[in-house]
């Protein structure tokens, strides 16, 4: 299977990897490139993210710049989970935009910053699967809502306050006079110390 130079046959074959020998290094060559990528895995948190496999719609610029070459565009991810305060089931559509500078090997910007800076030009290959992921990730909402105005569930019963009748509260009794309340519901009356009955 022919490799791409210095680089791996899995690097050539994932969808998030771009081949720049088209591009070329001249700075204003441009090109603009549409795909669906199904979504890596765990792209969000445990209540809201991208589902396993989801199509991702990437539609990207690659700019040749004289430090390396400017990533420009969007992703438009569909995004599944769980409202935060009822637990209804969530779904949404998120366009996220993206910038991002991948360094050319030996330029002042690779030369100047450190590894986790700046993103680098791999072997003329370049990987967005990283940008795509962290974009996503700090776009999706740290507590989704099945509607803005979601009252969320009773603490006591677990029924959404949303189908409830206005006021529902449920009585609680402090446990100090929980014993208290069982004599009134039968039991028996003569608290500790009291005289027996005759009998």
């Amino acid at each position: 299977m022919p490799k791409p130079p210095n680089g791996s046959p899995t690097e050539a074959r994932s969808p998030f990897v771009f081949d720049l020998r088209e591009l070329g290094r001249r700075p204003g060559a441009m090109q603009e490139y549409r795909r669906s990528v199904p979504a890596p895995a765990a792209i969000g948190f445990d209540l809201i993210g991208v589902p396993d496999g989801a199509p991702l719609d990437l539609v990207l610029r690659l700019e040749s710049v004289s430090e390396g070459v400017l990533v420009t565009g969007t992703v438009t991810a569909p995004i599944a989970g769980q409202c935060g305060r009822c637990l209804d089931p969530v779904s949404d559509e998120l366009v996220v935009d993206l910038v991002e500078l991948f360094a050319y090997a030996h330029s002042t910007t690779d030369e100047t910053t450190e590894r986790d800076e700046v993103r680098r030009v791999d072997s003329e290959l370049i990987d967005v699967e990283p940008v795509v992921h962290e974009a996503v990730v700090l776009a999706l909402p740290l507590t989704p809502l099945c509607r803005p105005d979601c009252p969320g569930l009773c603490p006591d019963c677990g029924e959404h306050l949303a189908e409830l009748p206005d006021g529902h509260t449920h009585e609680t009794i402090d446990p100090r006079w929980a014993k208290l309340a069982a004599f009134t519901d039968g039991g028996d009356a003569a608290g500790p110390g009291a005289d027996p009955q005759p009998k």
